[in-house]
């Protein structure tokens, strides 16, 4: 049980609150993702707060989503808003010290939106930095993620869509590889069509990496491991082979042992017999 009334569940590696019990609330708006992800990283490195994740309503608009105590709150998202403004992307933001639990069951701000997002497993991109490209069409996003795959030694872990026609391609790697990519990315997704955003961030915190989209083929969930065991033929294995032991035990035994002749005894003439012979 945390301070703020919170429980924890392991999932994987990492530690998800999924209960957040009286723990305050607060949301930031963007209408840009890597604005929202940058933003998100801002507040999280800014106050002992919990992401627990984004809600994406279309248009463009994306909102990060903390739990916490008040205080933590407050700083977070006062730190998030002035991170969106020098973005030129902040739209609103609200904090409620103590929601309704009418609120907490219906609306993805605590318990379920944490449950979906820590149901996605491992990613094996984890510990890497972070570079985010959004250009208005597909197109110019598709070239980006090519000029950027080509340009460094990067991956490309997921793509992400908000509408409005946003699109945001999400890469990993090094620091060094992955600013040099965003620069190529930059100049094809201009020459292609629109770019809206761009957003590097070296060191990304475990909340920050749990919330983040990652493609299916990065993803390691574990199995159960399988023992297809049966511990009753083993028994009657050594049982068959404890009586062949034992039946051949004997018969060696009967081999060895000498074989017993009766002793020849002089038989007894009665005396009649006697009287006849003499």
């Amino acid at each position: 049980m945390e301070p703020d009334g919170t429980t924890e569940s392991q999932t994987g590696s990492t530690r998800r609150k999924h209960d957040f019990g009286d723990s305050a609330l607060g949301m930031v708006c963007t209408r840009s993702f890597p604005a929202i992800v940058g933003t998100a990283d801002m507040m999280l490195k800014s106050a002992g707060v919990t992401l627990v994740g984004y809600e994406k309503i279309g248009s463009g608009y994306c909102t990060a989503v903390v739990r916490g105590r008040i205080a933590d709150v407050r700083i977070a998202v006062d730190v998030g808003v002035k991170t969106a403004e020098k973005f030129n992307q902040f739209i609103s933001q609200t904090i409620i010290a103590r929601p309704s639990l009418n609120l907490e069951a219906v609306l993805p701000i605590g318990s379920r939106l944490a449950q979906f997002v820590s149901d996605q497993g491992y990613s094996r991109l984890s510990n890497l930095a972070i570079g985010l490209l959004e250009t208005r069409g597909y197109p110019a996003m598709v070239g980006a993620a090519d000029a950027m795959l080509k340009a460094g030694d990067v991956q490309l872990a997921a793509c992400e869509t908000i509408g409005d026609g946003l699109c945001t391609a999400i890469i990993r790697g090094r620091v060094s590889d992955v600013a040099i990519a965003i620069e190529a990315g930059m100049h094809e997704a201009e020459r292609i069509g629109e770019l809206h955003a761009v957003m590097v961030i070296p060191r990304p915190l475990d909340d920050l990496e749990e919330t983040l989209p990652v493609a299916s083929c990065w993803i390691e969930r574990p199995t159960p491991l399988a023992l297809p065991i049966d511990l009753k033929e083993p028994i009657k294995e050594l049982a068959l082979q404890d009586t062949a032991e034992v039946s051949v035990e004997t018969t060696q035994q009967a081999e060895l042992e000498p074989l017993v002749i009766p002793e020849q005894r002089e038989l007894e003439l009665e005396p009649n017999e006697e009287r006849r012979e003499d």
